[in-house]
């Protein structure tokens, strides 16, 4: 059972973590699954477990994998939210870059060196965006995933199991 939580963590035991390699092998072994895939989880001890341990043990894996999915969560509404306020500043400064793009040609006109910095600053106004388009298209997929599994982890059926071996 020692091996199963973090013994570094002075909580009760029913809000004790799960010991970090347990952890990722309960959600390897987890995401290996179907996603429609009913699934048990089965602790083996070496004695048989008392009753009431099999329950707080099921109750404490799966408060475990709720908490994480609610630190998923806000995971996800704080990376959003810097994703908002990156869009907010990004678009602000193309809207900028454009002005002054448009600054240019009006000052200096059609030559090359004008036509060079007008292309340079819609350039650097479009990097700009890079970080909330990465934001809203790429970054919030991983976490969104990591919380499903956590979520469905929480509502797990934990079983103990007396794994007699010989000595």
């Amino acid at each position: 059972m020692s091996q199963l939580f973090n013994s570094l963590d002075p909580s009760p035991f029913f809000e004790k973590d799960i010991d970090p390699k347990a952890e990722e092998y309960i959600v390897d072994s987890f995401r290996e699954l179907n996603p429609g895939t009913s699934a048990e989880l089965v602790v083996h001890l070496d004695q048989p477990p008392r009753p009431e341990e099999e329950k707080a043990v099921g109750d404490s894996i799966r408060e475990h994998f709720a908490r994480q999915a609610l630190r998923l969560q806000r995971q996800l509404r704080q990376l959003l939210r810097r994703g908002f306020v990156s869009l907010g500043i990004g678009l602000g400064f193309l809207a900028i870059v454009l002005v002054v793009s448009e600054g240019i040609a009006e000052m200096v006109g059609e030559s090359p060196l004008a036509l060079l910095f007008q292309q340079s600053l819609l350039i650097v106004g479009w990097v700009a965006m890079w970080r909330p388009l990465e934001i809203f298209l790429y970054d919030w997929w991983p976490i969104v995933g990591e919380k499903r599994v956590h979520a469905r982890l929480s509502g797990i059926q934990v079983r103990i199991a007396a794994s007699l071996s010989r000595r």
